[in-house]
């Protein structure tokens, strides 16, 4: 008498159907991609405008000034809340938005990687340093 395997089942087993033996359509299982879509796009956004505020830190004094939150660490304090706070505002929009839907996301991984690059260049210190004289 020969074992079976758990791990290999005989090829002619399919799982059992539910509902009364009707199987569910492919698109009735599928998830959209809209929720991943929302948080890539969420942290480009939230990158950019770090390296915004950083840029435009370092070339107005007001803008440090009124994002300092806190006088021991700086503007620094101000520019992270900021940030967060875009992160996770956009993730909520954009989130209620693209919920059901399924856009393109090479588009989208397209766009975030562009605003990721965007924002790491105004963090750069070389860089804000010029613009901000």
């Amino acid at each position: 008498m020969a074992r079976e395997s758990v791990y290999d089942p005989p090829a002619t087993a399919q799982p059992a159907a539910r509902h009364g033996g009707v199987r569910p359509a492919p698109e009735a299982i599928a998830r959209p991609a809209g929720p991943a879509a929302a948080v890539v796009l969420a942290a480009g956004l939230a990158s950019f405008a770090l390296g915004l505020l950083s840029v435009l830190t370092a070339a107005n004094e007001t803008v440090s000034e009124a994002l300092t939150l806190s006088d021991r660490v700086g503007d620094l304090s101000g520019l992270t809340t900021a940030a967060a706070a875009v992160f996770f505002t956009a993730w909520a929009v954009l989130g209620i938005a693209w919920r059901r839907s399924d856009p393109p996301l090479l588009r989208v991984a397209a766009v975030a990687g562009v605003l990721v690059s965007l924002g790491l260049l105004g963090t750069f210190p070389p860089f804000f340093r010029l613009i901000g004289g």
